[in-house]
C-alpha cells in the first residue's frame, strides 16, 4: 500500500528555513498537502491593490491588514489568503495569526476559483473562521460564507459587484466590493 506523506507547518517551515524550497515560489500547506500557488495575474493585482488600500484606510487602528501572508489554522494548515483582517493588539513577529485573531479572510479568485470555494474555505471552516469573503473575478460577484460548522459554512449569499458588505466583526462598517 502506498501511504501519502502529510506534512507538519513546523516541518514546511524547516524546509524553508534549510533553503529546500524554491525561494522564487509560494507555498500553502492545507491538510498536510504542500501547494505550489500560482502566479499573480494582473486582474488580481489590480483587486488586491484596491482592497488592501481601502482596508486599510476603513480599519487603521482597528483591524491590522495582512495581505498573501499565512495563517496558523492547525499543525497541518497553513494557508496564505489573500487578505486577512486581524487582531491589532497581537504581535504576530514570533508566530503566524491563528484562528482567534482573525476577523475576516478575503480570498481574490479567478483562475483558483474551485480551489477557494473547495479544500480552501473547507480548511477555514474547520477551523471556525467566522467568516471567508471570496472576490469571483470571474462572474464579478463576491461570495460571503459565514456560520462555520465543520467543513462547510451554513450561512452563504452573494454581493453583486458596486453593492456594499458589511463585516460580521465591524457591523457598522460597509465596503463594497469590485
Amino acid at each position: 500500500m502506498v501511504t501519502l506523506k502529510k506534512w507538519t507547518v513546523e516541518e514546511l517551515l524547516a524546509l524553508d528555513e534549510t533553503g529546500k524550497l524554491n525561494p522564487e515560489k509560494r507555498y500553502e500547506l492545507l491538510d498536510g498537502e504542500v501547494y505550489e500557488m500560482q502566479p499573480i495575474g494582473e486582474g488580481h493585482a489590480n483587486e488586491m491593490d484596491g482592497l488592501v488600500e481601502r482596508l486599510v484606510l476603513q480599519f487603521s487602528g482597528r483591524a491590522r491588514v495582512r495581505s498573501q501572508n499565512p495563517l496558523y489554522l492547525e499543525p497541518h494548515d497553513l494557508p496564505q489568503p489573500d487578505i486577512a483582517l486581524l487582531n491589532p493588539k497581537r504581535d504576530y513577529s514570533k508566530q503566524h495569526p491563528e484562528p482567534q485573531d482573525v476577523y475576516l479572510v478575503i480570498e481574490v479568485s479567478d483562475s483558483t476559483l474551485a480551489y477557494d470555494r473547495g479544500k480552501k474555505l473547507n480548511r477555514y471552516a474547520l477551523a471556525g473562521i467566522r467568516e471567508v469573503w471570496i472576490v469571483n473575478l470571474k462572474d464579478n460577484h463576491t461570495e460571503v460564507y459565514r456560520d462555520p460548522m465543520g467543513e462547510e459554512y451554513l450561512t452563504r449569499f452573494v454581493v453583486k459587484a458596486g453593492e456594499a458588505v458589511t463585516p460580521l466583526a465591524f457591523p457598522k462598517d460597509s465596503i463594497i466590493l469590485l
